[in-house]
């Protein structure tokens, strides 16, 4: 017999037939008069994350929202992430509240608005928050530019599958990520290691439970739990290298150090390493050229 009961998925399943835990955004977008317009969002996620020309994310949302109808409007997003605080996720809360007209619900936000680092005509980001996304939704995905703002009651078909107006009352925007904003402690953390210390205080919402209240956990520090890497063959590696480029060479010292690179990832590892490789002049890649391939990714990351 079965530990587990079939619970009936219906609407909303991922708030009232399961237990999902989602990340805590205040979606800012530029209302018609001009003013920032803060959402309150938890169904946004990574959407691209390698192998495009561009990494994204993906926000659903109700298409009559403010939300929406300004993405359908004027396409760009900043998406901020607010820590632990149980005045800010009241504020979430109330700022999340169906139907308030922009100049309303922002008249006694709590939040602190300042400009961004994209360029254009864009939402402001919240000061408070400890990363910022600063985002431009593709239009030109599934033809959605043709998708308008104004149908507040509702869309008729045809829907789109993935991008724009997705149901009657449904949206999606893949939202292509053009800075990542972070604040000083947490930019040098992510740069030179993170640790349990220097981790944001990051909430974990469960969304809508009941008829009267949302959920949010409060931030625990986290625990690392240390990678078991599998040590390859080192002949793996030179099999791999030998491969890549003519023009570029890896000594056997070289490449007995990239024997914790897994398998999977190995060719992609040892790609880059020749791309820049290549940038610098390195012909032959020994331990000191590794040292010097490595400390141009840590720049490329910074």
């Amino acid at each position: 017999m079965s530990s587990f009961k079939d619970l009936r998925i219906v609407d909303n399943f991922y708030q009232t037939s399961s237990f999902f835990p989602m990340p805590t955004i205040l979606a800012g977008t530029v209302s018609e008069n001009g003013e920032t317009n803060l959402g309150s969002y938890s169904l946004c996620f990574p959407y691209y994350i390698a192998g495009k020309e561009y990494y994204a994310m993906i926000l659903e949302c109700r298409n009559s929202s403010n939300t929406a109808q300004n993405i359908l409007r004027g396409s760009k997003v900043s998406l901020n992430f607010i820590p632990d605080d149980r005045k800010y996720f009241r504020e979430a809360v109330r700022l999340g509240f169906p139907g308030d007209a922009t100049a309303e619900k922002m008249k006694n936000c709590i939040f602190t608005l300042e400009n961004g680092q994209a360029e254009g005509d864009r939402p402001k980001i919240i000061k408070e928050a400890f990363q910022v996304f600063e985002c431009t939704w593709d239009s030109s995905l599934e033809n959605a530019h043709l998708d308008k703002a104004g149908c507040l009651e509702g869309y008729e078909p045809p829907y789109r599958n993935f991008n724009g107006i997705t149901s009657k009352f449904g949206s999606h925007f893949i939202l292509k990520i053009d800075k990542i904003l972070m604040k000083d402690k947490y930019y040098n953390a992510v740069i030179n290691g993170v640790s349990a210390k220097n981790f944001p205080d990051v909430p974990v919402d469960y969304g809508y439970r009941d008829s009267t209240h949302f959920w949010c956990s409060k931030f625990k520090k986290p625990f690392p739990e240390k990678i078991q890497a599998k040590e390859g063959d080192v002949n793996t590696v030179k099999y791999a290298a030998k491969r890549i480029d003519p023009e570029v060479t890896f000594t056997d010292e070289a490449c007995a150090k990239l024997t914790k690179i897994p398998r999977i990832f190995l060719k992609a590892a040892l790609s880059q390493m020749v791309s820049i490789a290549k940038e610098e002049g390195i012909s032959v890649i020994d331990e000191t050229a590794l040292q010097i391939i490595n400390d141009k990714r840590r720049k490329e990351k910074k």
